[in-house]
């Protein structure tokens, strides 16, 4: 009976560690979960805000065009439009000169609203040469797209852009690309198509641009080319 009892006190021990290791468990789940939750909360909060801002940025587009404000928005089904959040991190290099972190390439929506920290890698093609874009401190960078250029008949080009790497320290850049709805049928604008100004790119919808740009490697604006009317 005593030896009984001995054996009971060696696994008391062992049972209430199992009772402690549970409830830490529950605990770092119960808190894993909380933190995902408050993660999704802050990234839908983020992108509607992002999408406000889009609808802004378009309507001047629009009037710079002579259209009306709400023409883009419109055009593009904006409020259903795809969105896609980008989180990029760019470690430092020891041989930066060997490495491209992302290659020469132009977005395929409409705008792409672009946080950063406070270190340079974004370049931009400009007159012919790559241009460092230097981040500003509490600001957006915005990119123009490829279907911007579309219903702009050309008269907005898309932005030609990569990211390069360095040696000191790690860059992490925040990307929200908008587009239009995936059903949508993207055209030049009739308004902006004449004898003068032809459309210079053929009707497709945003689902098929999105697609053929998937099926091909990231190569300049060679998509945007290949859909230009001259080609077809």
């Amino acid at each position: 009976m005593g030896l009984r009892q001995r054996r009971r006190r060696r696994k008391l021990p062992d049972r209430t560690l199992a009772k402690k290791q549970s409830a830490a468990a529950a605990g770092v789940a119960k808190e894993t979960g909380a933190q995902g939750e408050s993660c999704r909360d802050v990234t839908n909060e983020y992108c509607t805000r992002i999408r406000g801002l889009v609808k802004e940025l378009l309507k001047g587009v629009s009037e710079s065009l002579g259209l009306v404000p709400c023409y883009l928005e419109k055009a593009s089904e904006l409020e259903t439009g795809l969105q896609i959040l980008i989180e990029n991190l760019y470690p430092p290099c020891p041989q930066p000169e060997l490495v491209m972190a992302m290659p020469p390439h132009s977005d395929h929506g409409l705008l792409t609203v672009l946080m950063q920290n406070n270190l340079g890698g974004l370049q931009v093609k400009h007159n012919g040469k790559w241009v460092l874009v230097n981040p500003l401190p509490n600001s957006f960078l915005v990119n123009t797209g490829n279907q911007l250029e579309i219903l702009s008949n050309g008269k907005y080009k898309s932005m030609l852009h990569r990211a390069v790497v360095n040696d000191q320290s790690s860059r992490i850049s925040i990307a929200i690309a908008n587009g239009p709805s995936l059903g949508k049928a993207i055209a030049p604008a009739q308004q902006l198509v004449d004898s003068e100004h032809p459309p210079a790119y053929c009707e497709m919808t945003y689902r098929e641009y999105v697609e053929f740009q998937q099926r091909n490697c990231l190569d300049g604006k060679s998509c945007l080319d290949l859909v230009g009317l001259s080609n077809v």
